[in-house]
């Protein structure tokens, strides 16, 4: 694999930041999990190792629809930041005018861990977080199942925002990509009408340096290379099964040095990776330059 630096501008679609509890950090009461500690300078000196310039800062479930522990580290990172919120009915537009000025662009609904997997209950959560969202220009994120995405494609395709899918839209290694539900993912891809977040292969993968992800992923850069980008997924959270929600869930143990070499191989060539890497994140999380 190459060990060639990733272009400049490169961005990381999809990560976290954790405070320490108190403060701007106020963990939900009805949260699944409790992360550790994943702060702003972690996250700037992982990315200074793989040569990343740019971040997307996604909320994350512990933390509800309290945004401040995001919105913090969006004012600490400045221009190099985007972020995606969560939010919910009792979400003042106040609050969302805030949010934009410090540098959100998206909603996130988290289908998936929810446990909402009625297509129904899914389509009418995106359509109105798109009502909300669209007077802001913001898009809408979404952690679901291929099987949701195929049985909504036809309503997705309509939805007046932009689409992100998070996690290859759950598509599994060892599915392959005649998995169900793969080809309306690919659909979506194909007509401009969904961006896919290649991330959290270490989720989906069961292979060693998840090869089995890697047809996967190029169908999808295939489909739409103009829609497709990366991300890390870092610090890698997620319920620990055993654990209670109180005490602190660990890191996943994900090797983010082998991420770069990885893509590269799934983009084929360098102007397709530029396109992954810089010019889909730029467009779609408005960075300038």
């Amino acid at each position: 694999m190459s060990e060639k630096a990733l272009p400049a501008g490169a961005c990381d679609c999809h990560t976290h930041v954790f405070g320490a509890p108190g403060g701007p950090c106020r963990y939900a009461a009805d949260r699944s999990y409790t992360p550790g500690e994943a702060t702003v300078a972690q996250l700037v000196a992982a990315h200074d190792r793989l040569g990343i310039a740019r971040v997307v800062l996604v909320q994350p479930s512990p933390y509800g629809t309290d945004n401040s522990c995001m919105a913090a580290a969006l004012a600490a990172l400045g221009a190099r930041a985007r972020g995606v919120a969560v939010i919910d009915d009792a979400t003042p537009d106040a609050e969302l005018s805030a949010l934009h000025a410090v540098g959100v662009c998206g909603v996130r609904l988290n289908l998936h861990t929810a446990g909402r997997a009625d297509p129904g209950e899914a389509l009418a959560a995106l359509e109105q977080a798109a009502r909300r969202v669209a007077p802001l220009g913001w898009h809408v994120q979404t952690y679901t199942d291929l099987g949701v995405i195929a049985a909504l494609h036809d309503a997705l395709m309509a939805l007046p925002v932009p689409l992100v899918v998070d996690h290859f839209g759950r598509a599994l290694g060892a599915g392959g990509v005649t998995q169900p539900g793969f080809e309306a993912l690919l659909s979506l891809v194909r007509a401009g009408r969904a961006y896919v977040k290649l991330s959290a292969a270490h989720r989906l993968s069961r292979a060693p340096d998840f090869a089995d992800m890697a047809p996967i992923a190029r169908a999808l850069i295939v489909a739409g290379p103009e829609h497709v980008v990366w991300a890390s997924d870092w610090p890698h959270s997620g319920v620990t099964p055993g654990l209670a929600p109180e005490a602190v869930h660990p890191f996943n143990p994900v090797d983010d040095g082998a991420a770069p070499a990885r893509l590269r191989g799934w983009a084929g060539d360098e102007a397709t990776l530029h396109r992954i890497l810089v010019e889909n994140p730029a467009r779609l999380y408005a960075f300038a330059g």
